[in-house]
Parts: C-alpha cells; structure tokens; sequence
C-alpha cells in the first residue's frame, strides 16, 4: 500500500489512556474508543486482527475443527430452556422485538450450538464432533484496561460433542494443547491456571494468562522453563504466593499481572441434559450428549502481542502478525530513487508493502511511524543507494546489511 493512500491512524502525541500499552494501542491506529467498553479497529488493527484470527483458524482446523456461524442475537427461550436466563442477567445486554419478544445479544453461544446440532447429530456414530466460529459476544461488563475487557468482542469459540467423559476428556487435552501451540507461535510468556466453572457450569477449567505487566489480573506462575503452571486470586490454589514451591516442578513461584487471553471448560451434560440433546446409543437407548467449551479473546490476544513484545519505539510483532511486512522508505520520492522504489514496491507484494511516496512526510517521520507500526523490514533507499546501488536493509530489531535491490524481495519474502 502507498502511504499516500493509506489512512493510518497513528500519532505522535502521547494519551491520557489508562497504561503505556493502551496508550500505544491508541498512537499506533491499532484502535480508537467510541464509548466506554466500545473500541473501533482503524485499518491497521484490522490487518493484525485477520492475521491473527488466519492463524487461530488454522490451528483449529489442523485438530478436527469445522467452523460454523451462529447468530448473536438469540431468542430468550433457549437460555431460559438452559436456565441461563436469569444467572446471566447482571451482564446479560437484553432487548425486546416488536412482537413482545425477549432476546439477549450471546455472551456465549453454549445454547446456541445446541440448538444448531439438535435433531442433526442423531446417532453415537455422529460423535466426537468439534465445531467453532470467529465472531462478537456481548456483555454489559465493567469496562477497563482498553481491549481486554469491552462490552463488544471478537471471540474463538469452539464447542466438542462427546458421547462418554472419556472422550470429553481426549479432545479437551487436545484442544488445551492447541492454545498453547498457538501462544506459543506468538512468542507469548503465558501461565495456564486451574479456574472455576462459575455460570459456564461443568466439572472443570483452566485459563490461559499472557504474563505482562499491564494486565488486569494477578497471577503466581512458574519460571521454571516448560512449566505453565499457573494461579490467580480465583484458582482451587488460589492461596498459593510468591516464592512458594511450583506443585508441578517444584521450582519457586513469582507473581506479576496477566491477561486472560483463553478458556477451556468440561461441560459434561450441564447443557445437553437442560435442552434435551440425545444421541442413540448402541444399545437403542438414548443418552445425554457430553460437551466441551472453548474459547480465545482475539483484541485481547492483540493487546497482550503489544505488550509483551513492543519496545520504546513502538510496536513489534511476532512472525506473520504485523500490519506491514516491508517499509519502503526513501530519502526523496523522485528520480532513479522512485524508480527503484516503485520496483521494490511491486517485488515485495504491494498488499504487504508500505511505501512511503507521501512528499508531506520527511525522512524522520518515515522511520518513526515505521516502526511505531512495528513494520520488521525497512528497506531505506538513501545517500548510499545514490553512491553504489545498494538500498539499506534494516530490522526492526535494528540490524543492517547492505544489499542489491533484486535480492530484497527473497530475503523479506
């Protein structure tokens, strides 16, 4: 993309937003709030959000997932079938039709999934099933710390269907691995905590922490490497403190701040039994569907990337997540220097490319909002390019080499 089109919303100014991570959030145009709990991706946040969401979505389909769609706005009578109704009341955003009619906008969607499913999987042969979606949930929560927690958010959510705890407890390690395969491709520090079921009923779950020190709630966790165990305030050991001896590895525990970023929960038939999904059993009889539930916050999951990996200068990111992959910056957009611009520009792949063409912005500025973005590549067409042909080729970790403008296109490839 040519900088001159582009409408980015960064900044140079610093904001009055609750933490340095926020902040940034804010002068990098990853996100603007309307409201309170009411964030807006500008274009930039929306491209780290695609490539995020490309890479949750790959993972789960790699372990067996098929992805559905399922409406947010849901009829009042399968959550009172379930009896969630009332118990989700206090952060439950209700509204009425103009037939009379109750409906919620789905803070989750374990009623919902259910009634897809119903009177489709029929027999025990129809089983394990796992099925997700990409897609906003809705609570009138307490709004804080910027993405993290919102009225309005982007969640991965997957459901498994099983016919025995057996089989429940195979595919809930299954995907749990997952989650940690996913953080751990993002490069993220995370603890994985022992949780309370709370109004998502069930026999048990666990939550995932990205450890950073603007987070919202307070972990113990090990150090040790390899291990995630992990506590908070509301763990079965929440009682657990720093310095005391890892259950798992026995190394000492230290305490610090942590996003939320992932839940997976053993639902067992809290769901299944309420609504009536059956399946046939071997036997002819029928029995109780055994379910799972899943889920990862995707602007927290980017919130969590800004602060663990962003630096004085501004953002950066891990393989594959950064808006731009390339930044094309020269001295002067004019002569032999925009030609060889606008070559590098079509061999980088323009949709992954920001050339800085915009004649209003100096060179200063160029190198700044390059890597307030987080861009990892900057391919800087200067004084040396003008005396030997060779463009500067600079990481966003700030290494440099020398190279011929045909090679650019294979090294940031």
């Amino acid at each position: 993309m040519r900088r001159s089109d582009a409408v980015l919303f960064t900044s140079r100014e610093e904001t009055d937003h609750e933490n340095r991570t926020v902040q940034l959030i804010h002068r990098a145009g990853i996100a603007r709030q309307l409201g309170s709990g009411l964030y807006a991706l500008a274009p930039v946040g929306q491209r780290v959000r695609a490539k995020v969401i490309a890479r949750v979505e790959c993972e789960m389909d790699a372990i067996g997932g098929q992805q559905v769609t399922l409406p947010s706005l849901n009829g009042d009578d399968i959550w009172r079938q379930s009896g969630r109704w009332e118990s989700f009341e206090g952060e439950m955003l209700t509204v009425e039709s103009r037939d009379g009619k109750s409906l919620c906008l789905a803070p989750s969607h374990e009623e919902g999934i259910v009634s897809l499913v119903d009177g489709a999987v029929r027999s025990y042969d129809d089983l394990p099933l796992l099925l997700y979606q990409v897609t906003k949930k809705y609570r009138d929560d307490h709004a804080r710390n910027g993405l993290v927690r919102t009225k309005e958010f982007t969640m991965k959510d997957a459901y498994s269907l099983h016919t025995s705890r057996e089989s429940l407890a195979e595919w809930y390690d299954r995907v749990r691995e997952a989650y940690a395969r996913i953080f751990e491709e993002f490069d993220l520090d995370f603890a994985v905590t022992a949780a309370e079921n709370e109004v998502m009923g069930g026999s048990g779950s666990a939550e995932f922490h990205a450890l950073v020190e603007t987070g919202s709630e307070r972990v113990r966790y090990c150090r040790a490497d390899g291990c995630r165990f992990g506590v908070t305030d509301d763990s079965p050991r929440g009682s657990l403190s720093a310095g005391d001896s890892c259950p798992d590895c026995g190394n000492d525990l230290a305490a610090g701040n942590g996003i939320e970023l992932g839940h997976v929960f053993k639902l067992g038939t809290r769901y299944s039994e309420a609504m009536g999904l059956t399946v046939d059993a071997p036997d002819g009889t029928e029995q109780a569907v055994v379910m799972g539930s899943y889920g990862i916050g995707i602007e927290r999951l980017v919130q969590a990337l800004v602060a663990q990996h962003a630096d004085g200068d501004g953002c950066r990111w891990p393989d594959g997540v950064a808006p731009f992959e390339v930044a094309i910056v020269p001295l002067s957009y004019e002569g032999d220097v925009r030609e060889a611009a606008d070559r590098l520009y079509e061999a980088c792949d323009p949709d992954e490319t920001l050339l800085f063409d915009d004649a209003g912005q100096h060179i200063g500025e160029r190198f700044a909002e390059s890597d307030l973005l987080g861009v990892p590549w900057k391919v800087v067409l200067g004084n040396h390019f003008s005396a030997t042909g060779e463009v500067e080729l600079e990481s966003r970790d700030g290494e440099t080499r020398y190279v011929a403008v045909d090679e650019v296109a294979d090294i940031v490839g």
